[in-house]
């Protein structure tokens, strides 16, 4: 037939592999990981520092408070999430075009050793979601421990 036995076999093997569904990659990312990523990737976001506060600003355009979850998880993660979905189609209409984006959103913020996690406050006003996280107050400096030195 002209195709090499060894060759065959091996793109066969290959072939019968990337079908199989219950022997996947161990590397290979899964579904989770992968849409967490992109929602990830298409949500920007603010960051700024002031004196005795972190503030993370994200533009939510058109959602409302029960559409934003935001979350401390292990203690120091800050997780912003959420999902926006597609307008109820009315009868007679059809889209022209879409461009907004619709589905799930996530950002992951690993927050310093003096966040307080107890002091958050999150407000979205104008479709802009500004998440604040106190600063907690600096540990007040050792004082040196004076020893009484005797005289024997």
């Amino acid at each position: 037939m002209g195709i090499e036995a060894p060759l065959f076999h091996t793109l066969q093997h290959i072939m019968e592999a990337a079908g199989d569904d219950s022997e996947k990659s161990v590397n290979a990312p899964s579904r989770n990981y992968v849409r967490d990523a992109k929602a990830m990737a298409a949500t920007p976001a603010d960051v700024k520092e002031y004196p005795n506060s972190y503030v993370f600003i994200v533009d939510m355009p058109g959602l409302k408070s029960g559409d934003i979850k935001v979350q401390v998880e292990e203690e120091n993660v800050l997780v912003i999430s959420g999902e926006r979905k597609r307008e109820e189609e009315k009868e007679g209409a059809k889209y022209i075009r879409m461009e907004r984006r619709i589905g799930k959103f996530m950002r992951k913020f690993s927050l310093p050793e003096n966040a307080n996690t107890d002091a958050i406050s999150a407000v979205c006003q104008d479709g802009v979601l500004t998440v604040t996280v106190q600063k907690l107050p600096p540990p007040e400096p050792k004082k040196p421990k004076t020893i009484e030195v005797k005289i024997a």
